[in-house]
């Protein structure tokens, strides 16, 4: 069995792995030992939200047993992690005993603000933070002024509160040591700017936080299961900025050594992974990045391409998702931008063959079939297969070497070979 996380560093690169169904552990790591094969070491991470939890109807200790038993089937020898992702007081509880490795998602108390007392003793205890700050690998100074300074304490000191909350909730029960923190501020409406965040992880220092990774929100759009919207270049200038604040805060709060930036929605991401594995390799800097979510899309893939009942599984999950798509897309609106128009009509689908459907929804944007908007709502659409259950499972059983194939050459080409193998 593979070295849990309290046993043995976590690793200077991690992803979340996983998937909706709990079949695709062994598929996985196959891509990150071809990618130890290379001499790259990528700690994987299961990671499954509560919300998908509820929609499927699985429990935490679910994914640490299916981690457990693809860790043992594999022989992997690395540490690896079962992720609580993105819990709160509300429903922390139910993760402790399966997870070690806790995202703290505060965005929503962003902005709203700590006790006054609070925030008068936070600028009090920083006021060496104030004047100008040189940072390599950020081109102008850092300048920090006590209003600025104030102001920013006003919008976030709340919610790293919130976040200690949590963190000394779950030290109580697992131990010191025992897990991965990480701190989610991506889902908030702005970028934090490089005072933003150096501030944010004075904060997080000051509440007793050991961070291993913060997940700030970066420009352009994530959504999900398809590639970044926005300006690569701006994006690429805020991952070096964050870069170079993560290793001066490091220092100046002594917060841990292994500190990195945690891309959320990281999936098929393709136009910023180049800059992102310049940057790091640039800044000798570690890296998680949540890549969960796709794994379901490639066991549709398989599906359709295994033909016979894969196919009709594969054709009815997008049919019947057509018809309830306000359903399935409302917890996600913020993440998709679907384009109505654009999604064919289940008469058109059911005459599909096997390779026609898997190129509308393989995520390869040189290919002319290739259909965007397909893609989220199926990525949405897991729902549907849940409630299929027993015979979607078994699908999965049946054709499992044709999914399999794909999840690996997923994870491993699309992902793991630009982000960490490019020059």
């Amino acid at each position: 069995m593979g070295v849990r996380r309290h046993e043995m560093c976590f690793g200077k690169y991690s992803m979340g792995i996983g998937d909706r169904f709990g079949h695709q552990g062994r598929a996985q790591l196959a891509a990150m030992i071809k990618a130890a094969q290379q001499g790259v070491g990528i700690t994987p991470v299961w990671n499954k939200s509560n919300r998908e939890h509820t929609i499927i109807g699985t429990q935490p200790a679910d994914v640490r047993k299916e981690a457990d038993a693809a860790v043992e089937a594999v022989g992997w020898k690395g540490p690896y992690c079962v992720d609580a992702d993105h819990i709160s007081l509300g429903n922390v509880d139910g993760f402790i005993d399966a997870s070690d490795f806790f995202t703290l998602d505060v965005a929503d108390f962003t902005g709203k603000p700590a006790r006054a007392a609070d925030i008068d003793s936070f600028v009090d205890k920083y006021r060496s933070l104030l004047g100008s700050h040189r940072m390599e690998g950020i081109a102008e100074p850092v300048e920090l002024t006590e209003p600025r300074l104030r102001s920013i304490a006003a919008k976030y000191l709340f919610a790293v509160q919130q976040a200690g909350e949590i963190f000394r909730h779950v030290e109580a029960v697992k131990g010191p040591g025992q897990f991965v923190t990480e701190v989610s501020m991506d889902e908030t409406d702005t970028p934090q700017t490089p005072v933003e965040l150096l501030v944010i992880l004075a904060a997080i220092a000051d509440e007793g936080i050991p961070a291993e990774t913060i997940a700030p929100k970066f420009s352009g759009r994530f959504n999900k299961g398809v590639d970044y919207v926005g300006d690569v270049s701006q994006f690429a200038t805020e991952f070096e900025q964050d870069l170079a604040v993560i290793r001066f805060a490091v220092q100046r709060f002594r917060l841990p050594p292994t500190l990195k930036l945690s891309i959320h929605s990281g999936s098929d991401k393709f136009s910023i992974y180049g800059p992102i594995g310049r940057a790091i390799r640039k800044f000798n800097a570690g890296l998680h990045l949540k890549t969960a979510g796709t794994t379901w899309l490639e066991e549709l893939i398989g599906l359709a391409t295994a033909g016979g009942e894969g196919l009709a599984i594969a054709r009815e999950v997008y049919t019947t998702a057509l018809g309830r798509m306000d359903e399935l897309c409302g917890p996600y609106a913020t993440v998709i931008d679907i384009d109505r128009k654009k999604l064919p009509a289940p008469e058109e689908v059911r005459k599909w063959s096997g390779g026609q459907f898997a190129a509308a929804l393989r995520h390869d944007p040189s290919c002319p079939q290739y259909n965007p908007s397909l893609r989220q709502l199926l990525h949405v659409g897991y729902k549907v297969a849940a409630e299929m259950g027993p015979r979607f499972l078994s699908a999965l059983e049946q054709y499992e070497p044709t999914i399999a194939e794909n999840v690996t050459a997923n994870l491993y080409e699309r992902h793991i070979r630009p982000l960490f193998l490019t020059g």
